[in-house]
């Protein structure tokens, strides 16, 4: 198994204790479920997001005291959980795959006063076509692999003939293609996206970057507001 941990952070925020750190970050380990390979590592740093003007919250964090880590940690959650939704939804759109399927893959760890950090965690090798959407033609199989259906000649889902009918085989679903002159000689076939790789790029992390630039201060500006009323 290989661990893959990228950095995509939030925020430096003032607390009592001085400039404290709370990051919100992306965190993708590959595994070998559903798929069968592991992929490579590649990491973003803090200076990657530009979250403005959150240093002009310093004074009203001091001045909750010991709630200042609780305005942080309702802030940051907020934020990330709305950053989750739309890496989900630009996360299907980019691959191909269900959102459904990416909730299941996308976990977070959420922030607490004792650990003001935000993390979203991704698992999966090279994803199996079998989850594209794979249709059996005479020519091979289509599958629908980061959203553009595509001809995999030779492959197949099922056995038997056009002309009798094609008849389950147990192939479970999975796309094979032959390897080999021997009749058994069979090979699954994956579609070389990685849901961990295509988490930090493109679309999706345009998508979360926006999401925490555009709304950490917002949710800051709030959480604060209501614990100074109290």
């Amino acid at each position: 198994m290989s661990m893959k941990r990228i950095l995509i952070a939030g925020m430096a925020l003032a607390t009592l204790a001085g400039m404290a750190m709370a990051s919100v970050e992306i965190d993708t380990v590959a595994t070998d479920a559903p798929v069968v390979e592991t992929g490579g590592s590649a990491m973003i740093g803090v200076s990657d997001i530009d979250v403005k003007d959150l240093k002009r919250f310093g004074n009203m964090l001091a001045a909750l005291g010991n709630d200042g880590p609780k305005a942080e940690m309702r802030a940051i959650n907020r934020t990330g959980d709305m950053a989750r939704t739309q890496v989900v939804r630009a996360l299907a759109k980019q691959t191909g795959l269900p959102q459904k399927t990416m909730r299941k893959a996308v976990k977070a760890k959420r922030a607490s006063v004792a650990d003001l950090e935000y993390s979203l965690q991704a698992t999966g090798g090279d994803v199996s076509l079998k989850y594209f959407k794979p249709r059996e033609t005479r020519k091979g199989v289509t599958a629908a692999v980061m959203g553009q259906r595509q001809l995999f000649e030779g492959a197949f889902l099922k056995g038997g003939s056009f002309a009798t009918g094609r008849v389950d085989i147990g192939l479970g679903g999975h796309v094979f293609e032959r390897s080999g002159n021997d009749r058994l000689a069979i090979e699954k076939l994956t579609s070389g996206v990685f849901i961990p790789a295509e988490m930090v790029r493109g679309a999706t992390a345009d998508a979360f970057e926006r999401t925490v630039a555009e709304v950490l201060p917002r949710r800051l500006d709030h959480e604060i507001s209501r614990l100074l009323k109290t």
